[in-house]
C-alpha cells in the first residue's frame, strides 16, 4: 500500500493558494533589495567626490557672498555628515530610474496592454520631468533667489550660512521643484482613470492657479521671486497636462 499523505485536502488547497503571494513577496523583497545594491553601487565611488559636490551645489550661494566671507560648520561632525548625506540624496536621485524600473518589473505582469501603453511612457515622463524640475530650480531659481537674499543683509551684517543648513534648504527645494514638474503626469492619470474630465480641468483653472501661487508660497522660502518661479512653472505645466490629456483621450476614442 502507497504511504498516505499527513496532509489533508484542506491543507492542500490553503498551500496551493498561499504560495501565489510567497512568490509575490519574495519578488517584492528581491525588487527591494536589487534597488538598495542600486545605491549603494553609486553611493560608494561618489562618496570619495562628497566635498567636490558640495562645492558644486553650494556654488550659487558662495558666488554671492561678500569678500571675504565663506560658509561656516556650527556643528562638530557637519563637515563630514553634510556632504554624506547630500551624496546619498545624490545617489537616490541617480538610480532612481532603476528602482522605477525595478517597481515597473513588479507591477507590469497584472496589467493590461492597454494600461502598458500609457503607464510605461508616463513612468519615464514622470523621471525626466522631475529631473528637469530640479534642473530648473539649481540653475535657474538659486542665482536669483540667492542673489535676492544677499542683497537684502542688513549693514554690518556679514552672510556666513551654515552648510548644514544650507544643504536642508536647497534640498527642500530640490523636491519641491521636482514634484512640482509632474503636475502633467497626475493630470493625465486623473483623465486617464476617469477620475476627471478634460472639459472639468479647463473650467477649474482659475482655482488651479490660485492654488499653484498658495502652493509657491507654502514650498518656498519666503520671498516673492522663488514662490513666482514655482507658481508659473506649475500652471503652465498643468496646461500642457490638460492638452496631453486630451491627445490621449482622442486616442483613446480611436481605439
Amino acid at each position: 500500500m502507497s504511504e498516505q499523505s499527513n496532509t489533508t485536502p484542506g491543507d492542500s488547497a490553503e498551500s496551493d493558494q498561499g504560495q501565489p503571494l510567497i512568490d509575490h513577496l519574495v519578488e517584492l523583497r528581491s525588487r527591494i533589495l536589487h534597488s538598495f545594491l542600486s545605491v549603494l553601487v553609486i553611493f560608494l565611488p561618489l562618496f570619495y567626490f562628497a566635498n567636490d559636490i558640495y562645492a558644486y551645489i553650494s556654488e550659487p550661494l558662495r558666488a554671492f557672498l561678500p569678500e571675504g566671507a565663506t560658509m561656516i560648520a556650527t556643528e562638530v561632525a557637519s563637515p563630514f555628515l553634510t556632504p554624506f548625506k547630500l551624496t546619498l540624496v545624490l545617489s537616490i536621485f541617480l538610480a532612481m530610474p532603476y528602482i522605477l524600473h525595478q517597481l515597473w518589473s513588479f507591477v507590469a505582469p497584472g496589467l493590461y496592454s492597454s494600461e502598458k501603453r500609457i503607464a510605461l511612457p508616463l513612468l519615464t515622463s514622470s523621471i525626466l520631468l522631475f529631473y528637469a524640475g530640479i534642473a530648473f530650480a539649481f540653475y535657474v531659481v538659486f542665482p536669483l533667489v540667492f542673489g535676492f537674499f544677499t542683497s537684502v543683509a542688513p549693514d554690518g551684517v556679514t552672510i556666513m550660512t551654515d552648510i548644514n543648513r544650507y544643504l536642508d534648504f536647497v534640498l527642500k527645494l530640490f523636491f519641491a521643484f521636482g514634484l512640482a514638474f509632474e503636475i502633467p503626469i497626475a493630470t493625465v492619470l486623473l483623465v486617464w482613470t476617469g477620475a476627471t474630465t478634460v472639459e472639468n480641468l479647463k473650467n477649474k483653472r482659475p482655482y488651479v492657479i490660485v492654488g499653484c501661487f498658495v502652493l509657491g508660497m507654502l514650498l518656498t522660502p519666503p520671498d516673492v521671486i522663488s514662490q513666482i518661479l514655482l507658481a508659473l512653472p506649475m500652471w503652465v505645466l498643468y496646461e500642457f497636462g490638460i492638452l496631453f490629456s486630451k491627445v490621449i483621450r482622442n486616442r483613446n476614442d480611436e481605439d
